[in-house]
């Protein structure tokens, strides 16, 4: 199959409270908060922190398949609101579950929305072609699904198994292409808007941004001799790449690269794991940004999350490899990054 060399960057934003009395969510559904939702017939997700022991959080669910696949394709990211816990990679869990589109149009899910869903919380993933992915071959086959009586034996573990995880406020979320944001004059004014603010915070003069996203003439280069207050000038790139739409809460562009928040170990490349399913490379997949922080609220109206990060990168299998009749999710690899200034996004 011919490679499609394409980079296409989705920014995921947030579309609204997930309400269960109009909403009853599937593997389909891409949100913040709540419980996972898994294929048919697989087994619960409900990890623990494996510095404190604690059940974990979901923070981000996300249906995406790749181009040119037969399978159903989630990443579920978990984490630990503990305080000692939070910021900390080894507080953090990203999982991948697959399941081929046969098995789930043989079984119907248990998932059927009450109400008819926002078409912006789930149209990212409508097609494959929508997150710009290059095709994969020679994939395992997918985990058979069971009947509907297995399905609801499922659901009543699934709850007996969640019963003590603590559970964020859910929020749908929708999409849109990062080029998109771009060369539209509103945007691109309410853009300018938060550069002056920022510089007028940060005492520093960043520079303006034209239709592509970089400075102006001459504006790149002054932008790099620039130093921060702080004297960061990753976080000031930061800063300037997400201006366009400071509202993201998660971008993805499998294959792509990360957007760094501040200096990425010298040993990057080699913190990343190999896949522990076929031994192979990991890939740069999507990353979770500090919008999301404050979205984080616990559910039940306890004790205040204390959960903060500056980004989370997530890296998964380059094959997206997966074994016959599996019907576990997988572990990937994710790296935490603290926020240098996280009072910005508060």
């Amino acid at each position: 199959m011919a490679s499609r060399v394409q980079e296409v960057t989705l920014l995921g934003v947030c579309d609204g409270d997930l309400d269960s009395n109009r909403y009853q969510t599937s593997y389909l559904t891409n949100k913040v908060g709540g419980h996972p939702d898994v294929f048919p017939g697989f087994c619960p997700l409900s990890p623990r922190c494996s510095r404190c022991g604690a059940p974990l959080a979901l923070v981000v669910q996300v249906y995406c398949p790749l181009e040119a696949s037969p399978y159903h394709r989630n990443l579920h990211l978990f984490a630990c609101p503990g305080e000692e816990c939070s910021g900390r990679s080894e507080s953090w869990r990203v999982v991948r579950s697959q399941c081929l589109e046969e098995e789930t149009a043989r079984t119907p899910s248990r998932s059927v929305p009450v109400q008819e869903a926002p078409l912006a919380a789930t149209d990212w993933c409508d097609s494959a072609d929508d997150w710009g992915m290059e095709g994969e071959e020679g994939w395992g086959g997918g985990a058979p699904c069971d009947t509907d009586v297995s399905t609801q034996l499922q659901d009543l573990s699934l709850s007996e198994h969640l019963e003590d995880a603590p559970i964020f406020r859910p929020f749908f979320i929708s999409v849109v292409e990062e080029s998109d944001l771009y060369g539209e004059e509103d945007d691109l004014h309410h853009a300018q808007q938060l550069l002056r603010e920022y510089e007028k915070r940060e005492g520093v003069a960043v520079g303006e941004l034209d239709g592509d996203g970089g400075g102006g003439e001459g504006g790149g280069e002054k932008y790099e001799k620039t130093r921060a207050r702080h004297g960061d000038t990753v976080f000031s790139r930061f800063m300037k790449k997400i201006s366009v739409c400071p509202e993201q809460i998660l971008r993805y562009c499998r294959g792509g690269k990360p957007l760094f928040i501040s200096e990425p170990p010298p040993n990057t490349a080699q913190m990343v794991s190999a896949c522990g399913s076929c031994g192979g490379s990991r890939t740069f997949e999507m990353q979770l940004m500090p919008a999301l922080v404050s979205l984080l609220q616990r559910k039940d109206g306890g004790a205040e999350a204390e959960l903060e990060f500056g980004t989370v990168l997530v890296y998964t299998c380059t094959k997206s490899c997966w074994t016959a009749g599996s019907k576990t999710a997988v572990d990937e690899f994710c790296l935490v990054q603290s926020d240098p200034d996280q009072q910005l996004f508060k």
